[in-house]
């Protein structure tokens, strides 16, 4: 009994053996929990100044540009700077702007235009990060632990974003959106700190300044792998039909359970969390592809089945499912671009990937708050989880080297294996 528990526990093997990973881990703690009392108190606030749902949903069309834009270019230039530099001084930036938001929230009269200016500065920045960080991982984690590794830090996003969303709603009802920014100060202020501490992580020697033709290099290869390309459509199409988070303060208003809107945004992670903690036995599992396709598809129709009922206690379950299917979902996609992707083209290819989870989310807030308007907060929501699992079937259908992908045997997958193998022996 012990053994098969023993079995189902995360595997540590990561923070073991790599102290970069657990500056890492524990950076990510610290900045995940600031980050999501902002991202709550954001759509908060846009809310009581404005009422509108639409303006709401908004806020990811602002976020758009400046992500596919800094996410391509980040890409590029992880591919060619220090990593940890490129980390360092994102994560200060994104302080600065958390500052900003804390200071127009101790105003008289809080301004919107800043709230906008905002999110649209955190999108770039969080374009230009989230490359060098993903490339990081697969230099400083063993081949043979990106699962674990990729378990691990889905852990290390669900305590922020459980404690983050679950307080801030606490937080900004009780003693307001100021105080909201002020933690999230706190913790880039911390999270500062640890970057310093990591070791550094140069380009290599031949790499490439950035430049259009080496982002349009790393679009190639993308798109010339239909494993990898299978793993970027369905998370965008999952995240655009199925992605309701903008318009959880109204769907809250419908049901009649304001209190419950930090619960809502907990949830999902909540249910990220059960999957990750029980995580052991995917370091075992080589058919990665099946991760992608099921857990989408289970993100959907629970979704679907959130928007559906109308008791708050059931919504809340439905979201807790959902975000074990996005869990799970991630795992796969996580393990796949890390075992497959040559450390030269890393960077880039970490910039696609910001696009693939990131803008299908930003799409879906403008989707769901856009229809939210026109057919009604719960339509909205159970619509688009019918026509997240539609697609991700489709999807599947036309891809299926997604479905048959297997890291034993994959081309990709053995020469990336030999490709650490040697950096590591030299």
């Amino acid at each position: 009994m012990t053994s098969k528990l023993s079995a189902l526990l995360p595997d540590l093997s990561p923070w073991r053996s790599s102290r970069d990973f657990r500056l890492l881990w524990v950076q990510g703690v610290v900045t995940y929990f600031g980050s999501f009392m902002a991202m709550i108190a954001l759509p908060l606030q846009i809310k009581d100044l404005t009422g509108s749902p639409l303006a709401v949903g908004v806020m990811g069309a602002v976020e758009l540009v400046p992500l596919v834009v800094f996410g391509l270019y980040g890409g590029a230039l992880a591919d060619s700077a220090d990593r940890r530099k490129l980390i360092l001084g994102t994560e200060a930036g994104l302080g600065v702007l958390a500052v900003v938001l804390l200071v127009n929230a101790m105003l008289p009269d809080p301004m919107l235009w800043p709230l906008y200016l905002v999110a649209a500065g955190v999108s770039a920045l969080a374009g230009l990060q989230r490359p060098a960080l993903d490339s990081l991982m697969a230099r400083i984690v063993p081949h043979d632990q990106l699962t674990a590794a990729a378990a691990l830090n889905a852990l290390r996003y669900q305590l922020g974003a459980i404690a983050g969303p679950a307080l801030a709603g606490l937080v900004v009802a009780y003693a307001g959106h100021a105080t909201a920014y002020g933690v999230t100060v706190a913790g880039f202020a911390v999270s500062v700190v640890l970057c310093l501490r990591l070791a550094p992580a140069p380009a290599a020697h031949d790499a490439q300044k950035p430049s259009l033709r080496g982002i349009a290099e790393g679009a190639r290869y993308a798109w010339s792998r239909p494993v990898l390309l299978g793993t970027y459509a369905i998370d965008l199409a999952a995240m655009f039909f199925a992605f309701p988070n903008a318009i959880f303060p109204f769907l809250a208003d419908d049901l009649d359970a304001e209190w419950s809107l930090g619960l809502m945004y907990a949830a999902g992670s909540v249910g990220s969390l059960a999957l990750s903690m029980t995580s052991g036995w995917t370091s075992r599992v080589r058919r990665h592809g099946l991760f992608v396709v099921f857990g989408a598809a289970a993100w959907g129709l629970a979704i679907a089945a959130a928007g559906w009922f109308s008791n708050v206690w059931l919504v809340l379950l439905c979201l807790a499912f959902a975000g074990a299917g996005d869990m799970l979902s991630g795992l796969g996609r996580s393990t796949i671009w890390n075992q497959t992707i040559p450390e030269e083209l890393r960077g880039r290819l970490a910039g696609i990937e910001v696009l693939s989870y990131s803008v299908g989310p930003q799409l879906g807030q403008v989707r769901a708050g856009a229809m939210a308007g026109w057919t009604g907060t719960r339509a909205a929501i159970w619509s688009g989880g019918v026509a997240c699992v539609a697609s991700v079937g489709l999807l599947a259908a036309v891809l299926p080297k997604l479905i048959t992908y297997d890291a034993s045997t994959d081309e990709d997958a053995m020469r990336r294996r030999a490709q650490q193998e040697a950096l590591t022996k030299a």
